[in-house]
């Protein structure tokens, strides 16, 4: 974030952060009272989209979200983030099985699917495993299902790196991944974050893509943790 901006003080309580790309961030913290109760470790939970391939890893979507947050009156001690490259969601639910976690985090995020797509596996081997992920990203925050955070799979094949393949067969599929997603996040009282929808629009263009073609860029990440961050303020100013 390249500055800070506190916008007025009346019954809602603006933070804004402008970035020198020309984003323009702004937070409607509802009940400041309630955000600045307790310190806040965040969890990751991903693949490639998490760690922000082919871009700094400060600016990708965790990063940028927890520098948000910071700004928007949450008192954030630490981020943690389990992601790799090329994890499916058995591999993700694997690493999360071995690393070295906190007893609680009061915010946990997952976003997995894309290489269980890509790599053409049957939605029957996806749909427990998340389910796995999802009871174990709960149990990580104290039983506090609101407390996590599914962000969509955004749609691969609006890139460059998709050129020659079936645009629409990996939309449609992308759009059956996501709605298990969100299903999943209903059913158990999470939240879920609609990114693809935005990621449609702007995630092919030179400026929101990676060197690689694939990911995204930096300004398409600070999209996606702007909708999020509103979301864990929402959670947290309604004591949830």
């Amino acid at each position: 974030m390249s500055k800070f901006l506190i916008l007025g003080f009346s019954i809602l309580l603006f933070f804004s952060c402008t970035k020198s790309e020309g984003t323009n961030v702004n937070i409607n913290v509802p009940n400041p009272v309630n955000i600045n109760s307790d310190s806040v470790n965040y969890l990751a939970l991903g693949d490639s989209y998490t760690i922000g391939t082919s871009i700094d890893l400060v600016d990708g979507y965790p990063n940028q979200t927890f520098q948000l947050l910071k700004g928007a009156g949450l008192k954030m001690s630490s981020l943690q983030i389990i992601a790799k490259n090329g994890w499916t969601a058995e591999d993700l639910k694997n690493g999360l099985v071995v690393a070295e976690k906190k007893a609680v985090y009061q915010i946990v995020t997952i976003l997995i699917g894309v290489n269980n797509q890509y790599q053409v596996k049957p939605m029957s081997e996806y749909e427990p495993v998340f389910l796995s992920l999802l009871k174990s990203a709960i149990a990580l925050t104290g039983n506090k299902p609101k407390r996590v955070f599914i962000m969509s799979i955004p749609d691969w094949g609006i890139t460059p790196f998709a050129s020659g393949r079936d645009r629409k067969v990996i939309a449609n599929e992308i759009d059956n991944y996501n709605i298990v997603c969100e299903n999943y996040a209903k059913a158990y009282g999470a939240n879920f974050i609609n990114i693809t929808d935005g990621y449609r629009v702007d995630g092919f263009k030179t400026d929101y893509l990676a060197v690689d073609g694939l990911h995204p860029s930096k300004i398409e990440y600070t999209k996606w943790a702007i909708k999020l961050t509103q979301q864990i303020v929402n959670v947290f100013a309604a004591g949830g």
